[in-house]
Protein backbone atom coordinates (compact mmCIF):
# COMPACT_ATOMS: atom_id res chain seq x y z
CA UNK A 1 0.00 0.00 0.00
CA UNK A 2 2.56 2.30 0.34
CA UNK A 3 4.95 1.54 -2.41
CA UNK A 4 0.52 1.98 -4.14
CA UNK A 5 1.11 5.96 -2.42
CA UNK A 6 4.36 6.37 -3.07
CA UNK A 7 4.20 5.98 -6.78
CA UNK A 8 0.83 8.04 -7.52
CA UNK A 9 2.56 11.44 -5.66
CA UNK A 10 5.90 10.47 -7.59
CA UNK A 11 3.69 10.73 -10.56
CA UNK A 12 1.78 14.00 -9.61
CA UNK A 13 4.90 15.89 -8.88
CA UNK A 14 6.42 16.31 -11.96
CA UNK A 15 2.43 17.62 -12.95
CA UNK A 16 3.17 19.83 -10.01
CA UNK A 17 6.29 21.18 -11.04
CA UNK A 18 5.10 21.81 -14.23
CA UNK A 19 1.90 23.57 -13.32
CA UNK A 20 4.27 26.22 -11.24
CA UNK A 21 6.67 26.44 -13.82
CA UNK A 22 4.10 27.41 -16.45
CA UNK A 23 2.67 29.93 -14.14
CA UNK A 24 3.91 33.51 -14.93
CA UNK A 25 3.03 37.15 -13.74
CA UNK A 26 0.86 37.89 -16.07
CA UNK A 27 -1.59 35.17 -15.57
CA UNK A 28 -1.14 35.73 -11.57
CA UNK A 29 -2.25 39.15 -12.59
CA UNK A 30 -5.35 38.14 -14.90
CA UNK A 31 -6.08 35.49 -12.17
CA UNK A 32 -6.50 37.85 -9.30
CA UNK A 33 -8.09 40.88 -12.08
CA UNK A 34 -10.86 38.18 -12.11
CA UNK A 35 -11.66 37.67 -8.52
CA UNK A 36 -13.14 41.57 -9.20
CA UNK A 37 -16.15 41.29 -10.28
CA UNK A 38 -16.93 44.67 -10.49
CA UNK A 39 -13.31 45.07 -12.40
CA UNK A 40 -15.26 42.53 -14.92
CA UNK A 41 -18.04 44.06 -15.22
CA UNK A 42 -15.86 47.44 -15.90
CA UNK A 43 -13.73 45.69 -18.78
CA UNK A 44 -16.77 44.48 -20.48
CA UNK A 45 -18.64 47.20 -20.46
CA UNK A 46 -16.03 49.78 -20.87
CA UNK A 47 -15.42 47.14 -24.28
CA UNK A 48 -19.04 47.60 -25.21
CA UNK A 49 -18.98 51.25 -25.48
CA UNK A 50 -15.28 51.30 -27.17
CA UNK A 51 -17.13 49.01 -29.93
CA UNK A 52 -19.69 50.88 -30.21
CA UNK A 53 -18.67 53.91 -30.96
CA UNK A 54 -15.73 52.83 -33.23
CA UNK A 55 -17.79 50.66 -35.06
CA UNK A 56 -21.40 52.09 -34.11
CA UNK A 57 -21.42 54.84 -37.03
CA UNK A 58 -20.13 52.86 -40.10
CA UNK A 59 -23.38 49.83 -38.96
CA UNK A 60 -26.14 52.71 -38.06
CA UNK A 61 -25.32 55.23 -41.14
CA UNK A 62 -25.87 59.06 -40.76
CA UNK A 63 -23.10 61.34 -40.03
CA UNK A 64 -25.03 63.26 -37.21
CA UNK A 65 -23.44 66.55 -38.40
CA UNK A 66 -25.61 67.16 -41.78
CA UNK A 67 -28.72 69.44 -40.74
CA UNK A 68 -32.04 67.87 -41.45
CA UNK A 69 -34.92 70.85 -40.60
CA UNK A 70 -37.41 68.90 -41.83
CA UNK A 71 -37.09 65.90 -38.92
CA UNK A 72 -36.16 68.77 -36.54
CA UNK A 73 -37.32 67.86 -32.73
CA UNK A 74 -38.42 64.26 -33.13
CA UNK A 75 -39.19 61.81 -30.71
CA UNK A 76 -37.59 58.47 -30.37
CA UNK A 77 -38.52 56.40 -32.86
CA UNK A 78 -37.53 53.28 -35.13
CA UNK A 79 -35.64 55.39 -37.68
CA UNK A 80 -34.00 57.81 -34.76
CA UNK A 81 -33.87 55.36 -31.43
CA UNK A 82 -32.33 59.11 -29.67
CA UNK A 83 -34.68 60.99 -31.21
CA UNK A 84 -33.52 63.94 -33.34
CA UNK A 85 -31.58 67.37 -32.57
CA UNK A 86 -32.92 71.04 -33.03
CA UNK A 87 -31.75 71.04 -36.56
CA UNK A 88 -33.04 67.12 -37.42
CA UNK A 89 -29.46 65.62 -36.90
CA UNK A 90 -29.61 61.93 -35.38
CA UNK A 91 -28.74 61.60 -31.89
CA UNK A 92 -27.63 58.60 -31.50
CA UNK A 93 -25.43 58.81 -34.68
CA UNK A 94 -23.68 62.37 -32.73
CA UNK A 95 -23.71 60.37 -29.43
CA UNK A 96 -21.56 57.44 -31.65
CA UNK A 97 -19.58 59.84 -33.08
CA UNK A 98 -18.85 62.08 -30.17
CA UNK A 99 -17.93 59.03 -28.04
CA UNK A 100 -14.97 58.59 -30.80
CA UNK A 101 -13.56 62.08 -29.84
CA UNK A 102 -14.33 62.14 -25.68
CA UNK A 103 -12.41 58.52 -25.82
CA UNK A 104 -9.87 59.95 -27.92
CA UNK A 105 -8.99 63.19 -25.52
CA UNK A 106 -9.44 60.88 -22.47
CA UNK A 107 -6.38 58.88 -24.22
CA UNK A 108 -4.42 60.92 -25.49
CA UNK A 109 -4.07 63.26 -22.29
CA UNK A 110 -3.85 60.45 -19.69
CA UNK A 111 -0.67 59.55 -22.22
CA UNK A 112 0.56 62.89 -21.77
CA UNK A 113 0.34 62.87 -18.10
CA UNK A 114 1.13 59.92 -17.18
CA UNK A 115 4.04 60.40 -18.96
CA UNK A 116 4.85 63.24 -17.41
CA UNK A 117 4.01 62.39 -13.73
CA UNK A 118 6.15 58.88 -14.29
CA UNK A 119 9.40 60.75 -15.52
CA UNK A 120 8.73 63.35 -12.75
CA UNK A 121 8.53 60.64 -10.19
CA UNK A 122 11.64 58.63 -11.24
CA UNK A 123 13.74 61.52 -11.48
CA UNK A 124 12.81 63.21 -8.63
CA UNK A 125 13.23 59.87 -6.64
CA UNK A 126 16.05 58.65 -8.13
CA UNK A 127 18.33 61.78 -8.05
CA UNK A 128 18.26 63.37 -4.55
CA UNK A 129 19.71 67.12 -5.99
CA UNK A 130 16.20 67.04 -8.10
CA UNK A 131 14.29 66.01 -5.51
CA UNK A 132 13.52 69.30 -4.20
CA UNK A 133 12.84 71.27 -7.20
CA UNK A 134 10.86 68.64 -8.83
CA UNK A 135 8.53 68.23 -5.75
CA UNK A 136 8.53 71.71 -5.20
CA UNK A 137 6.80 72.25 -9.01
CA UNK A 138 4.54 69.64 -8.21
CA UNK A 139 3.52 71.62 -4.88
CA UNK A 140 2.86 74.57 -7.50
CA UNK A 141 0.61 72.41 -9.63
CA UNK A 142 -1.83 71.74 -7.03
CA UNK A 143 -1.56 74.50 -5.26
CA UNK A 144 -3.30 76.10 -8.71
CA UNK A 145 -6.90 76.05 -8.95
CA UNK A 146 -7.30 73.89 -12.30
CA UNK A 147 -10.59 74.56 -13.85
CA UNK A 148 -9.80 78.91 -13.82
CA UNK A 149 -6.87 77.69 -15.25
CA UNK A 150 -8.21 76.04 -18.24
CA UNK A 151 -10.40 78.54 -18.99
CA UNK A 152 -7.86 81.11 -19.17
CA UNK A 153 -4.89 78.70 -21.45
CA UNK A 154 -8.02 77.77 -23.81
CA UNK A 155 -9.64 81.62 -23.95
CA UNK A 156 -5.46 82.59 -24.94
CA UNK A 157 -4.84 79.71 -27.21
CA UNK A 158 -7.92 78.80 -28.86
CA UNK A 159 -8.34 81.06 -31.76
CA UNK A 160 -4.30 80.84 -32.73
CA UNK A 161 -4.23 77.50 -32.66
CA UNK A 162 -7.51 77.27 -34.39
CA UNK A 163 -6.05 79.67 -37.09
CA UNK A 164 -2.47 77.86 -37.15
CA UNK A 165 -3.88 74.12 -37.02
CA UNK A 166 -7.30 74.10 -38.24
CA UNK A 167 -10.42 74.35 -35.84
CA UNK A 168 -10.49 70.87 -35.05
CA UNK A 169 -7.28 69.99 -34.75
CA UNK A 170 -5.87 73.23 -33.09
CA UNK A 171 -8.32 73.06 -30.09
CA UNK A 172 -7.89 69.16 -30.03
CA UNK A 173 -4.12 69.59 -29.17
CA UNK A 174 -5.04 72.61 -26.80
CA UNK A 175 -7.70 70.42 -24.92
CA UNK A 176 -5.35 67.27 -24.72
CA UNK A 177 -2.06 69.14 -23.95
CA UNK A 178 -4.08 71.54 -21.09
CA UNK A 179 -5.43 68.45 -19.26
CA UNK A 180 -2.22 66.25 -19.39
CA UNK A 181 -0.24 69.13 -17.90
CA UNK A 182 -2.35 69.66 -15.58
CA UNK A 183 -3.17 65.98 -14.08
CA UNK A 184 0.56 64.44 -13.80
CA UNK A 185 1.00 65.42 -9.92
CA UNK A 186 -0.71 62.74 -8.22
CA UNK A 187 1.33 60.48 -10.46
CA UNK A 188 4.23 62.16 -9.75
CA UNK A 189 4.26 61.57 -6.00
CA UNK A 190 3.05 57.85 -6.27
CA UNK A 191 5.96 57.25 -8.35
CA UNK A 192 8.55 59.00 -6.21
CA UNK A 193 7.73 56.82 -3.12
CA UNK A 194 7.71 53.92 -5.18
CA UNK A 195 11.32 54.66 -6.95
CA UNK A 196 12.42 55.99 -3.09
CA UNK A 197 11.98 52.12 -1.85
CA UNK A 198 12.77 50.39 -4.79
CA UNK A 199 16.11 51.80 -5.31
CA UNK A 200 17.15 50.61 -1.88
CA UNK A 201 16.43 47.35 -2.96
CA UNK A 202 19.50 44.98 -3.22
CA UNK A 203 19.61 43.90 -6.88
CA UNK A 204 19.65 48.01 -7.57
CA UNK A 205 22.38 47.98 -5.11
CA UNK A 206 23.93 45.39 -6.91
CA UNK A 207 23.56 47.03 -10.23
CA UNK A 208 25.53 50.26 -8.91
CA UNK A 209 28.30 48.42 -7.43
CA UNK A 210 29.02 47.02 -10.73
CA UNK A 211 29.25 50.54 -12.21
CA UNK A 212 26.12 49.97 -14.23
CA UNK A 213 25.05 53.04 -16.06
CA UNK A 214 22.25 55.27 -13.96
CA UNK A 215 20.19 54.97 -17.28
CA UNK A 216 20.72 51.53 -17.45
CA UNK A 217 19.49 51.33 -13.83
CA UNK A 218 16.28 53.37 -14.48
CA UNK A 219 15.18 51.81 -17.54
CA UNK A 220 15.70 48.15 -16.38
CA UNK A 221 15.40 47.93 -12.78
CA UNK A 222 13.26 51.10 -11.36
CA UNK A 223 10.71 51.65 -13.94
CA UNK A 224 9.59 48.10 -14.45
CA UNK A 225 9.21 47.67 -10.66
CA UNK A 226 7.14 51.01 -10.27
CA UNK A 227 4.65 50.40 -13.52
CA UNK A 228 1.84 49.04 -10.89
CA UNK A 229 0.98 52.50 -9.31
CA UNK A 230 1.34 53.68 -13.18
CA UNK A 231 -1.05 51.53 -15.03
CA UNK A 232 -3.67 52.83 -12.25
CA UNK A 233 -3.09 55.60 -12.62
CA UNK A 234 -3.03 55.92 -16.74
CA UNK A 235 -6.91 53.74 -16.08
CA UNK A 236 -8.16 56.84 -13.64
CA UNK A 237 -6.63 59.56 -15.76
CA UNK A 238 -8.74 58.23 -18.70
CA UNK A 239 -11.84 59.18 -16.37
CA UNK A 240 -10.45 62.75 -14.72
CA UNK A 241 -9.47 63.52 -18.80
CA UNK A 242 -12.76 62.54 -20.07
CA UNK A 243 -14.78 64.27 -17.38
CA UNK A 244 -12.72 67.58 -17.54
CA UNK A 245 -13.07 67.51 -21.38
CA UNK A 246 -17.01 67.64 -20.39
CA UNK A 247 -16.81 70.24 -18.38
CA UNK A 248 -14.86 72.67 -20.50
CA UNK A 249 -17.27 71.88 -24.13
CA UNK A 250 -20.10 71.84 -21.48
CA UNK A 251 -19.60 75.52 -20.64
CA UNK A 252 -19.06 76.25 -24.11
CA UNK A 253 -14.96 76.29 -24.21
CA UNK A 254 -14.46 72.88 -25.76
CA UNK A 255 -15.16 71.79 -29.45
CA UNK A 256 -17.29 73.72 -32.18
CA UNK A 257 -20.98 71.87 -32.38
CA UNK A 258 -19.59 70.31 -35.92
CA UNK A 259 -17.15 68.19 -34.14
CA UNK A 260 -19.36 66.61 -31.16
CA UNK A 261 -18.22 65.20 -27.98
CA UNK A 262 -20.40 64.16 -25.10
CA UNK A 263 -19.84 67.50 -23.48
CA UNK A 264 -20.60 69.35 -26.22
CA UNK A 265 -23.67 67.46 -26.88
CA UNK A 266 -24.89 68.46 -23.41
CA UNK A 267 -23.62 72.02 -24.32
CA UNK A 268 -25.98 72.30 -27.27
CA UNK A 269 -28.98 70.39 -25.50
CA UNK A 270 -28.93 71.93 -22.28
CA UNK A 271 -31.50 75.31 -23.88
CA UNK A 272 -34.06 72.43 -25.12
CA UNK A 273 -34.18 70.66 -21.76
CA UNK A 274 -37.63 70.94 -21.39
CA UNK A 275 -38.48 70.19 -25.38
CA UNK A 276 -36.51 67.00 -25.09
CA UNK A 277 -34.85 66.45 -21.67
CA UNK A 278 -33.44 62.99 -23.57
CA UNK A 279 -31.06 64.95 -25.24
CA UNK A 280 -29.06 65.54 -22.26
CA UNK A 281 -29.40 62.14 -20.63
CA UNK A 282 -28.12 60.07 -23.57
CA UNK A 283 -24.66 61.59 -23.51
CA UNK A 284 -25.00 62.03 -20.28
CA UNK A 285 -25.57 58.05 -19.93
CA UNK A 286 -22.58 57.48 -21.85
CA UNK A 287 -20.00 59.87 -19.79
CA UNK A 288 -21.61 58.06 -16.55
CA UNK A 289 -20.75 54.66 -17.90
CA UNK A 290 -17.45 55.56 -18.95
CA UNK A 291 -16.16 56.72 -16.12
CA UNK A 292 -17.84 54.17 -13.73
CA UNK A 293 -16.44 51.19 -15.57
CA UNK A 294 -12.64 52.90 -16.15
CA UNK A 295 -13.05 53.66 -12.23
CA UNK A 296 -13.97 49.69 -11.40
CA UNK A 297 -10.65 49.12 -13.95
CA UNK A 298 -8.45 50.96 -12.08
CA UNK A 299 -9.44 48.99 -8.62
CA UNK A 300 -8.97 45.52 -9.99
CA UNK A 301 -5.89 46.90 -11.66
CA UNK A 302 -5.09 48.20 -8.24
CA UNK A 303 -6.05 44.96 -6.49
CA UNK A 304 -4.21 42.41 -9.01
CA UNK A 305 -0.97 44.37 -9.09
CA UNK A 306 -0.80 43.99 -5.22
CA UNK A 307 1.79 40.85 -4.82
CA UNK A 308 0.60 40.44 -1.22
CA UNK A 309 -3.20 39.83 -3.03
CA UNK A 310 -2.10 37.81 -5.84
CA UNK A 311 0.06 35.20 -2.94
CA UNK A 312 -3.12 34.38 -1.00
Amino acid sequence: MATTQQRASESQAPDLVEETTHRSLRSDVWRQFRRHKGAVVGLVLLGLIVFSVAFGPMLWGGDGVTPDTANASLPPSREHPMGTDNLGRDVMARVLVGGRISLAVGITAMIVGVFLGTAAGILSGFFKRLDGPLMRITDLFLALPILPLLLVVIMLFREPLADALGANTGIFILVVGIIGVTSWMQTARVVRGEVLSVKEEEFVLAAQSIGTRKSNIVLRHILPNVLSPVMVSAALGVAIAIITESALSFLGLGFPSNFPTWGRLLFDAKDYLKLSPMRVIWPGIMISLTVISVNFIGDGLRDALDPRLRSR
